[in-house]
């Protein structure tokens, strides 16, 4: 055997390993996926949405003066109410047409939306059995306002699992205060690992009508999602070291889920320091996507920069995202009020 080698039967002789030493890497990573409850699954049926973007009107639109057109109560308006001495029934004041093949009635308040008719399904049959908006937001959260259950978006993180395992799989921005706070994007009796990772939050209401108070979206952010202190590899063995602690304590108790969340949030916390700030700066987006979102508009931009924000986590696949705009309790004032939140 010729001890010489030239560089040519190296190259031919070492790339063999070159090529194992990369599968080795991907094939760790599948077996690190396949054993995360995180990991992407497969529905029960077939599907084509992917990921899910929850608008959250907090309040309540009027449905009689959005999508739910009465007629007859047109034909009525002015009469005398019945069971209510004095009072007179009064028709929604803006006017209704039907758009698209599907004849979907929609009111003049949504003059853009109405173009999209044939990709909206209304269900007007919806409804509560509870008046009071806490209880309510909760129920439609969960299904309960009685005993605690996971979210929507914890169930549905826990049937399909993420797509990005450096992402929260279920984000809520500017969640509501007040209304069941975080049972309405909590995981109960599922797995800590399956809530919600809120950013941001509701501003104070207004004393004002129509002031809006939804967190804006330059101001929802995660805190402390960067160390200053430590380099990435100290960060390392800190993590490394209070993990063991904590396996330590599930070993003692077993049934911690507590302790099993907190083990996976500092993980996901490790791993977010890279991403999150990336996908949550909408300085990387032009200035006409802006505009269409209504970014830079007094009356549009903060709901515009969240809901551009769940546009750039959906894509970056984070499998669950709600955003929350609070300025739809309209008591009094309704047609100022409705005009200014729908504009």
């Amino acid at each position: 055997m010729n001890p010489v080698l030239s560089r040519r039967s190296l190259l031919q002789t070492a790339s063999c390993g070159f090529g194992y030493m990369a599968f080795s890497a991907l094939s760790t990573l599948q077996a690190e996926q396949i054993t995360s409850p995180l990991s992407p699954k497969a529905p029960h049926f077939p599907a084509k949405a992917k990921r899910v973007i929850f608008l959250c009107m907090r309040g309540g639109p009027s449905h009689v003066d959005t999508f739910d057109y009465k007629q007859e109560l047109k034909k009525a308006n002015g009469q005398p109410a019945q069971n209510r001495p004095g009072a007179k029934l009064l028709a929604s004041p803006w006017e209704f047409s039907q758009h698209g093949k599907s004849g979907q009635w929609i009111s003049s308040l949504y003059p853009n939306l109405a173009k999209h008719a044939d990709e909206l399904a209304i269900i007007n049959s919806m409804h509560t059995d509870l008046p009071a908006h806490p209880q309510a937001f909760v129920q439609m959260h969960t299904g309960n306002f009685q005993f605690v259950r996971p979210s929507l978006g914890a169930w549905t993180l826990y049937g399909l699992g993420t797509e990005n395992q450096s992402l929260p799989g279920f984000i809520s921005l500017s969640p509501a205060n007040g209304v069941g706070g975080a049972q309405n994007y909590g995981s109960a009796f599922l797995p800590a690992i399956y809530q919600g990772t809120p950013i941001g939050s509701e501003q104070n209401r207004g004393a004002a009508a129509g002031r809006r108070f939804a967190g804006a979206a330059q101001e929802a952010s995660i805190p402390n999602i960067k160390n200053d202190k430590l380099s990435d590899p100290l960060q390392r063995i800190q993590l490394d070291y209070i993990k063991s602690l904590n396996m330590e304590k599930l070993r003692q108790d077993q049934h911690q889920p507590e302790v099993e969340g907190i083990i996976e949030s500092f993980e996901l916390a490790y791993r977010m320091q890279a991403e999150l700030p990336s996908v949550m700066n909408l300085d990387q987006e032009s200035k006409e996507t802006k505009a269409l979102y209504g970014i830079g508009d007094n009356a549009t931009d903060a709901f515009g920069r969240n809901c551009l924000a769940a546009c750039r986590l959906v894509e970056n696949g984070v499998r669950f995202v709600e955003v929350t705009h609070g300025n739809w309790d309209h008591h009094r004032g309704l047609k100022n009020s409705l005009e200014n939140t729908t504009a």
